[in-house]
């Protein structure tokens, strides 16, 4: 997706740089080879390497994809494992990559992996460092769209706040459908504050484990095309009237402590996200809200203890 353009655009020529450990030096070869068969005209070459440095030098945006995988009840050795990764990976970005690289972490525990790589890579703007929710964002979508039998094209502006875990709570209160005369009110027409706010939320919750256990693989697909929607929302900017969900640093927006890296609606122009203002949070959505602040707050504990 990224060597034909869906990413940073249809005129945009890319050189990728892959990084991955060196058991997998083999199989990142074939990669690089299979993306030079492709013959695509955007792609002006390919580095594959375990050399962190190497894969860092001179990158204008890095996707950061690698962590340790999640089991069952562990996730402060979870975070313990990740410091180190990223605190190598966020020295090399510090010293090699472009000035003004932008940063998406997609490793979980995203946000808290993001806050760790911004600890490590001073000079990388705190604005340049993002953590992946446009997954859940997508999901939240495809539910509504099922749930009103319309084109998942049609519906904008739900919102993922919080944390990207088990945790996370996507909001369709300010979400609307285009129904072809105008824009009207997910709410509304749903009609349902109980499945709005039970099943919606725990559909898009649980999709990703019951996606793993249909397919008994990852969600690798779709987490690419979220991936994908992410940067170049951010990069070529959103649509008018429409906006994403992004980890960003919070600034105190919505009574989010700031220094967080937070889910919040953002807009994004010319490489700028901007986090949507004055939007009206009733008590249950603020309820789910702090919840999520707490849960951040104590990852973040839990990883700077290991920090210092």
């Amino acid at each position: 997706m990224i060597a034909r353009g869906a990413m940073l655009g249809r005129d945009q020529p890319v050189i990728i740089h892959m990084l991955d450990i060196e058991p997998n030096a083999e199989t990142l070869i074939g990669v690089k080879m299979e993306l030079m068969d492709g013959a695509f005209p955007l792609l002006k070459g390919v580095i594959a390497t375990s050399d962190v440095i190497e894969a860092c030098k001179g990158v204008d945006v890095a996707i950061m994809l690698g962590g340790f995988p999640h089991r069952k009840d562990d996730n402060k050795d979870l975070i313990f494992s990740n410091v180190a990764i990223y605190k190598a990976q966020a020295s090399a970005l510090e010293q090699h990559a472009d000035p003004d690289c932008k940063v998406l972490v997609v490793a979980n525990p995203a946000n808290t992996n993001a806050l760790i790589l911004k600890e490590y890579a001073p000079s990388i703007p705190e604005e340049n460092i993002t953590s992946l929710t446009r997954l859940d964002h997508n999901r939240a979508l495809n539910q509504i769209a099922e749930k009103l039998n319309v084109n998942v094209g049609d519906v904008k502006n739900v919102i993922i706040w919080g944390n990207h875990s088990s945790n996370l709570y996507p909001d369709a209160n300010h979400a609307t459908v285009n129904t072809g005369v105008g824009h009207e009110s997910v709410k509304e027409l749903i009609d349902d504050d109980h499945w709005l706010n039970t099943n919606f939320i725990t559909n898009v919750q649980t999709r990703g484990q019951t996606i793993v256990k249909a397919r008994r693989l990852s969600c690798a697909s779709s987490a690419a095309i979220s991936v994908c929607d992410h940067m170049r929302d951010w990069i070529l900017g959103t649509p008018t009237g429409t906006w994403v969900s992004m980890g960003v640093y919070s600034d105190g927006s919505y009574g989010i402590q700031p220094g967080l890296i937070y889910s919040f609606p953002v807009t994004c122009e010319k490489g700028e996200w901007s986090i949507v203002q004055g939007l009206k949070i009733d008590e249950f959505a603020r309820g789910k809200m702090d919840a999520l602040q707490r849960e951040l707050i104590e990852e973040k504990r839990v990883a700077y203890s290991y920090l210092h």
